[in-house]
């Protein structure tokens, strides 16, 4: 029993030096962000999911009451309801979205384009003219457009033109 005890007391006191910096500062996981680049509190009284910030052309999304983040994107000038997904490689059209973005497709569409959490990913690769959201507007991004499922998905081909991506409770702040 006693070595037992021991141990766990030896255990606690690594881990507790792991927490700290050198110097014995204590690390810690929390960002915080100041100055005139800051994200501004939200307004409450506003029913909008997304919103600029005039001081350094951000993007602040809401998170919607599902829990999830959406982005109002132009896609080829068609506007469309997003999911933004942080861990999505590329970006993902249902037929029905890259029907209104004026992007032909194959009937078919059984080439494999990727893999998710159920096997193989059916659809068609793209490429879009262009993709917006706020002021931001990249051009020639590869997409694909899926054989199956209703919401398209906003991932890292286009996510990743922005500096930072930060998520502060309800809000997703693009940068």
């Amino acid at each position: 029993m006693r070595w037992y005890l021991l141990i766990v007391v030896a255990f606690g006191a690594m881990a507790s030096m792991l927490n700290r910096a050198p110097g014995g500062h204590t690390i810690s996981n929390q960002v915080i962000m100041t100055g005139p680049g800051a994200p501004r509190a939200a307004d409450s009284s506003s029913s909008s999911s997304q919103s600029l910030n005039p001081l350094d052309n951000g993007v602040e999304l809401k998170r919607d009451s599902n829990g999830y983040f959406y982005a109002d994107v132009k896609i080829n000038g068609a506007p469309l309801r997003m999911l933004v997904d942080t861990g999505a490689t590329s970006i993902a059209l249902s037929r029905n979205d890259a029907q209104m973005a004026g992007i032909a497709t194959t009937i078919g569409m059984n080439d494999v384009v990727g893999e998710g959490a159920d096997g193989a990913v059916r659809g068609q690769q793209v490429v879009l003219q262009s993709v917006t959201l706020g002021d931001k507007t990249a051009e020639g991004l590869p997409a694909v457009v899926l054989n199956s499922g209703g919401q398209s998905l906003l991932g890292q081909s286009f996510l990743s033109k922005f500096a930072s991506v930060h998520i502060e409770g309800d809000r997703m702040v693009l940068r």
